[in-house]
């Protein structure tokens, strides 16, 4: 457990916060580019700040907003409503990846990330975005936790993985004939390593199976608030967390395939059935219960809340209420991430306090030298992305397997 007093400096996020001001030193997901249309300004709350995305110099710039006193977190006013504070801030935004990427912080914005899934071709990433009732860092915290899948996103019955395209876990472990479902299900108690990076933090999950076989799933850390965890042996996902206000946040998701082209209009309409526009909320949510069936939680899922594994994360950290009481909770074995991250959290506060932002994670490290999996080298061998992959696939068994059976 921690004190109220450090339960609020690692979760308020607003202008003259601790936190917020470490946020406000990295590039944060505002929108999504498809809500970017033509030259209509999008109104954007983040980082508690009333904002809105428009177009000037063949560019996107974010302008602070005047807010109507009674709006609510989630409102998006009619784009004639919108009316720029003069003499208010100004932001820089760049769009990537299916993403438009904001800097709140002062002075130049640091260099841009080269992840994989900015660097893949268009039509091999897709992204999507869903609102949370909830602070910021209980959302990223159930990210971090390996453990937590094999009970939350527990399903007693596994679909076939052929049929479960775009969705998470609908693929079989590496070199085995076992649905990655039957995995997380039959060995729920994994060995959880955690080492601190120049990005942030790399968390290693090992399921000893039967056969001496070991299956293990790395999930990457990428201080502040962003995870890239393994969908399949083709996908990966990199997912922010981002808050709109101390209450509420964003999850953003790109997906990046090293095979073939994303289906995104499948892929798009699968995540639409359990969101409504134009605020990206959940159909399920706390006041319909998250759709509760006890008949399915009997023969199906662990949850009895449908087979979308979002929907589980949701009602798990809403219920912990809009920010979560850190002063009650206890910490295990299997909170290393958790409590390595809150550590990492802090430094960086104090990094910033004492005008070191050279010590910060992603900062001081070259961000455009941190790609993923592909080297730089085997890129310019292939320069193809579909070639590359398999250099990405050899790389990830020799190096750093992140989904993999051995």
């Amino acid at each position: 457990m921690i004190s109220q007093e450090l339960n609020d400096q690692i979760t308020r996020i607003g202008p003259e916060t601790q936190a917020g001001a470490v946020l406000r030193r990295y590039w944060q997901p505002a929108a999504l580019s498809d809500e970017v249309q033509g030259d209509v300004p999008v109104p954007v709350n983040l980082m508690g700040e009333r904002l809105a995305l428009i177009r000037e110099n063949g560019g996107l710039t974010l302008i602070t907003r005047q807010a109507d006193p009674s709006e609510a977190p989630t409102h998006h006013p009619a784009s004639g409503d919108i009316r720029e504070v003069q003499g208010g801030p100004r932001y820089p935004a760049v769009d990537r990846a299916g993403v438009v990427f904001a800097y709140l912080g002062p002075g130049d914005p640091p260099a841009f990330p080269n992840f994989d899934c900015f660097r893949a071709p268009e039509d091999h990433v897709f992204a999507f975005k869903g609102l949370w009732q909830c602070n910021w860092l209980q959302a990223l915290e159930i990210g971090i936790d390996p453990a937590h899948a094999s009970y939350l996103h527990r399903f007693l019955e596994d679909a076939d993985p052929e049929e479960g395209y775009g969705q998470q876990f609908r693929d079989k472990a590496a070199h085995t004939d076992m649905p990655m479902t039957q995995v997380l299900r039959e060995y729920p108690r994994p060995d959880i390593q955690v080492d601190e990076t120049e990005y942030g933090l790399r968390i290693t999950a090992l399921r000893h199976m039967a056969n001496d076989l070991t299956h293990v799933r790395v999930t990457n850390q990428i201080f502040p608030e962003a995870i890239c965890i393994p969908m399949s042996r083709e996908m990966t996902i990199t997912q922010w967390h981002v808050p709109v206000d101390d209450e509420n946040c964003y999850w953003y998701t790109v997906f990046t395939s090293f095979k073939t082209p994303v289906n995104k209009e499948v892929m798009r309409a699968q995540r639409l059935k359990e969101h409504r526009l134009p605020d990206y909320a959940p159909l399920k949510n706390r006041e319909n219960n998250y759709h509760y069936d006890p008949a399915e939680q009997e023969r199906l899922t662990y949850t009895g809340m449908g087979l979308d594994i979002n929907v589980h994360d949701q009602w798990a950290v809403e219920g912990m209420g809009p920010i979560q009481d850190r002063t009650q909770e206890h910490l295990g074995r299997s909170d290393v991430a958790i409590i390595r991250y809150r550590r990492m959290l802090r430094q960086a506060i104090k990094a910033v306090e004492e005008g070191d932002e050279g010590a910060l994670p992603m900062r001081g490290a070259d961000v455009t030298r941190l790609v993923g999996p592909l080297s730089n080298d085997s890129i310019a061998a292939t320069q193809d992305w579909k070639s590359a992959s398999r250099a990405a696939d050899l790389a990830r068994r020799a190096e750093c397997p992140w989904d993999a059976t051995v």
